[in-house]
């Protein structure tokens, strides 16, 4: 069972290591910017990668392994930096995070070749392994119970805001000043931010080091989360490398209508994170979400199978993968915030985000590798399949929802 919190740090109990202070709107959306940031190396990459294996002369092959190196690190580095973030707070890791992502971007931006590139890709694992722990702890420090569910909706849509950032302003930047000048606009921003935070900030605690819950194990829920996640962000990653692709090679579509695809899922990502994450924040909802959502999901990659042979459901199927698979990792998180012991709240959300990243450095060589062998309509069931195995690991959730902690 997941481990009922002590109290609340908003009712004036010890927490997580950063001083009480009230949650407002430029708090939200710093949060929101430091997610947006924790990726963004991997969106802007794969928003450029034309310009960079064109200028470079990588391969497509090596472009691909930018992803798995960067969710690889991330997911290996993710149980030490929950570790971390609860040792020294949240406030010190997430400016670290702006700045080691600032100097992500730039080594990017002066890359001379592969090695550079893909150690640059792993050094941005740090900021994404870093993400989850440290937002989720000042939302515990900063904002009353009440308000948990929207904030962390509105913060974990910030990952698809920075989708959206690197796909159209930093490309149409791109064009008029070159890839290099584009991504280090993105690193100076990324600094800047940092400098933010600074300010914005509530302080850490003094004592955030000295956690006397610290060898409490993770509860079992917070595992069946992880599994969970690994499985969701299997499916999630097949269908964001794939999904443009998919509507080039086989549906016909121009290469500027298959980016707007994806645009399109990350637009419905961004309404079904903070929407369902608000229902989630509902009295006996938050668990029973996690199974229906991924359930949602599974009639999505159904519908892009049947894309094949009806064009027009790959867009539903879109909107459908973003409201509900990408919507249900913000879910685990508001459950993670709800359930995690006093004092564990960045390990359980890094244990989680090691899962959802482990998925997605997996799924998409499976599904790549599938589909070289078979063609996308196995594939795209390969992605419902786990979804389908992801909705049934998160039953039991759904089934003592009535009987559990925070019943």
């Amino acid at each position: 069972m997941l481990v009922k919190r002590g109290k609340e740090p908003g009712a004036g109990g010890p927490d997580d290591g950063t001083a009480r202070a009230p949650g407002g709107r430029s708090l939200t959306v710093l949060l929101t910017t430091a997610m947006a940031f924790s990726m963004l190396q991997l969106f802007v990459i794969g928003a450029l990668g034309p310009r960079l294996v064109g200028e470079l002369g990588i391969s497509r092959t090596v472009l691909g392994l930018t992803t798995t190196a960067g969710f690889g690190a991330a997911a290996l580095l993710s149980p030490m930096a929950g570790r971390l973030v609860d040792r020294v707070g949240p406030r010190r890791c997430l400016i670290a995070l702006l700045l080691l992502t600032a100097a992500s971007l730039a080594l990017i931006g002066a890359v001379p070749g592969t090695g550079v590139l893909l150690l640059a890709v792993a050094l941005g694992g740090v900021p994404q392994a870093l993400a989850n722990p440290a937002t989720n702890k000042v939302i515990l420090a900063a904002f009353p119970a009440d308000r948990r569910a929207a904030v962390t909706g509105l913060k974990q849509s910030g990952v698809q805001f920075g989708a959206f950032v690197a796909g159209l302003p930093l490309s149409l930047l791109a064009a008029g000043v070159g890839w290099r000048g584009a991504v280090w606009a993105a690193a100076g921003t990324a600094a800047l931010a940092a400098l933010w935070a600074v300010r914005v900030l509530p302080a850490d605690r003094p004592s955030a080091a000295a956690g006397p819950s610290a060898a409490v194990p993770s509860p079992r829920d917070t595992w069946r989360l992880a599994v969970f996640s690994l499985l969701l962000g299997c499916g999630i990653a097949s269908v964001n490398t794939y999904l443009a692709l998919f509507g080039s090679q086989r549906l016909g579509l121009t290469p500027t209508m298959a980016a707007a695809l994806v645009a399109v899922l990350g637009v419905a990502g961004i309404g079904g994170r903070v929407g369902w994450s608000r229902v989630a924040g509902r009295p006996g909802r938050a668990e029973a979400l996690p199974a229906l959502l991924a359930a949602g999901a599974v009639g999505a990659a159904l519908l892009l199978a049947a894309a094949l042979r009806a064009q027009p459901l790959v867009w539903v199927a879109a909107v459908a993968v973003g409201s509900f698979a990408v919507s249900a990792n913000a879910v685990s998180m508001v459950l993670v915030l709800r359930k995690a012991a006093p004092g564990r709240a960045g390990k359980d959300s890094a244990l989680v985000s090691a899962g959802f990243f482990a998925g997605f450095a997996v799924g998409p060589p499976l599904f790549g590798a599938l589909v070289s062998a078979t063609g996308y309509g196995p594939g795209w069931l390969l992605v419902a399949a786990e979804f389908a195995a992801a909705s049934a690991i998160a039953v039991p959730l759904m089934l003592r929802r009535t009987g559990g902690p925070d019943a």
